[in-house]
């Protein structure tokens, strides 16, 4: 009798902790995660987007070291004043959801970034505004993805699209 008792209170601790690893608070408010949308994609979307913030407030301040032309340095400031904000903001909500932090960025955008920091005056400006087209697409890519997949994170990610839509038309206005 015992273990009968034993295993039913098991199986509903168990049962009452995946339903509350599935529920992630967003803004303030608590949404239970949708069918189909892992925990285990929310945790690799919130890992990128924080690696991107972290590598896009590195660039907006060598920008604003290393840029020639005044536009260069506007939108290193603008990078770094709008992904220090957003990264905050995604830091806070992986944190309050028990997912993963990282505290810096991935080794493809710390690639990026030595290689920008080793040129300088023209030669800086043209790749750091190339750097930043083909990062911006394709964190758009990744935004949209996320805002129509209906997962907890789908409002953050709607949020931020007007941001970084922004900064791609401010990268390639450098470009020209």
């Amino acid at each position: 009798m015992t273990r009968m008792i034993g295993a039913s209170s098991t199986r509903m601790i168990q049962t009452a902790m995946a339903a509350c690893g599935m529920t992630l608070l967003v803004a303030g408010g608590a949404i239970a995660a949708p069918k189909g949308q892992s925990p285990a994609k929310d945790r690799h979307f919130m890992t990128e987007a924080i690696e991107g913030d972290l590598s896009e407030v590195n660039m907006g301040k060598l920008a604003q070291q290393k840029g020639q032309s005044d536009q260069v340095k506007q939108f290193g400031q603008a990078l770094q004043q709008d992904h220090g904000e957003h990264l905050q903001k995604a830091q806070q909500l992986a944190s309050q959801n028990g997912m993963p932090v990282p505290s810096e960025p991935n080794k493809k955008q710390l690639a990026i970034y030595n290689k920008l920091e080793g040129l300088s005056g023209d030669r800086f400006d043209r790749a750091f505004a190339q750097a930043m087209v083909r990062d911006h697409q394709g964190d758009i890519k990744k935004y949209q993805k996320e805002a129509a997949a209906g997962s907890p994170l789908s409002d953050f990610a709607q949020q931020t699209l007007p941001t970084l839509q922004k900064h791609l038309e401010m990268a390639k206005s450098l470009s020209k």
